[in-house]
């Protein structure tokens, strides 16, 4: 065949296919000859697939892999490099939020949210201890407002209880004028109704007005008065004291509140006041 071969190209003529092929077929026939004589001498002939071996072909394997990490190596840097613009248009909205992966692409750190260290704004161990001064300082005035707020609300359930209690004084008011209307006007010991209806008719209607109008007030006037001396006997001599000390324009009124009060309660209260004023409202009680 290497004659043939050697041949053409001196005669610089092209390959017959007839002859190319007729000369493989030799070839063919030689090995197969040449693999019966080694078998028949005992001798071992293997092909250039077989002659390669299980060792060979796990090297071939290895050499495989090897080219296709190196091709990755080079196609990561690629990216990462951001050549032709590949790696923040093409691959970065495919792959920013597979993990791990997305480390190749360019610009990625500023995606991935980076984990805060909770010490990192403390450069030194006496920032840190400042810090929990300060916020000791701030739990300690959260507990004081809280405890205002702790008054300022009971201070209102003492509201609430006052106005219910002047309430339930009102609704008392009303049954009681019920009860005079019944039992004075109209019960069986009563005058004759015609008498208090000649009785009422005697009076001008502008003075029956001003004795109505004057009744009212005064009914008013003493559940307001019963009203604050219940108030004021439920607090403290010292700080009702207080604030009669400064009611110097109306001792009338603090005269009455004091005189419906039991004698130790009255005298509490007046020996924690100012002794001028305490003066001043003994006189006005006199009897």
């Amino acid at each position: 065949m290497a004659d043939v071969t050697e041949m053409q190209e001196n005669e610089g003529t092209e390959v017959d296919p007839k002859a190319a092929k007729k000369a493989a077929k030799e070839a063919k026939k030689a090995a197969k000859k040449a693999k019966k004589e080694a078998k028949k001498n005992g001798e071992e002939y293997e092909d250039d697939d077989e002659s390669l071996g299980i060792g060979g072909r796990l090297i071939m394997g290895v050499v495989v892999l090897l080219i296709i990490l190196i091709w990755l190596v080079i196609f990561g840097f690629l990216v990462k490099m951001d050549v032709g613009g590949f790696g923040s248009t093409v691959l970065f909205p495919v792959l920013k939020d597979v993990p791990y992966v997305n480390r190749i692409l360019p610009g990625i750190e500023e995606y991935i949210p980076q984990e805060e260290d909770a010490y990192a704004q403390y450069t030194t161990v006496e920032e840190a201890v400042d810090r929990i001064k300060e916020l000791e300082v701030e739990i300690e005035e959260l507990k004081a407002s809280g405890n205002a707020n702790s008054d300022y609300i009971a201070e209102l359930e003492a509201a609430a209880a006052e106005l219910a209690e002047y309430k339930a004084n009102e609704a008392s008011f009303e049954e009681t004028k019920e009860k005079f209307y019944e039992e004075v006007v109209f019960s069986d010991n009563a005058p004759d109704i015609n008498e208090y209806k000649t009785y009422y008719e005697s009076i001008e209607p502008e003075n029956a007005e001003a004795i109505y109008k004057q009744v009212v007030s005064q009914l008013q006037k003493d559940a307001e008065i019963q009203d604050y001396i219940k108030a004021y006997s439920s607090m403290k001599p010292k700080n009702a004291a207080a604030i009669f000390d400064t009611m110097t324009d109306d001792f009338d009124l603090v005269c009455e509140i004091l005189q419906g009060m039991d004698a130790s309660t009255r005298a509490d209260i007046l020996a924690a006041m100012n002794a001028e004023n305490a003066a001043i409202i003994t006189k006005m009680m006199e009897p």
